[in-house]
């Protein structure tokens, strides 16, 4: 399994709050998309992944409109 270091952004929705939780946690796993599923309950839950050139993978997520952002870069 690759492993990855994880940044987890959520999006504060509070008017005139622009700041954001930030969570930091190092996982393993083979797919970054389908881990960030796992961790998502919600009713309508929809994800869109990018990967860059240098590994890292940037899951963005809706999760009954809660706004999440995943970074997972390789360690």
């Amino acid at each position: 399994m690759a492993e990855y270091e994880l940044v987890r952004e959520i999006k504060n929705l509070c008017p005139n709050n622009q700041m954001r939780d930030i969570f930091f946690e190092e996982v393993e796993t083979d797919d970054p998309k389908s881990y960030v599923n796992s961790l998502l309950k919600g009713n309508a839950v929809s994800l869109s992944a990018e990967e860059k050139e240098d590994g890292t993978v940037i899951v963005h997520a809706d999760c009954d409109g809660l706004i999440q952002k995943f970074i997972f870069t390789p360690v």
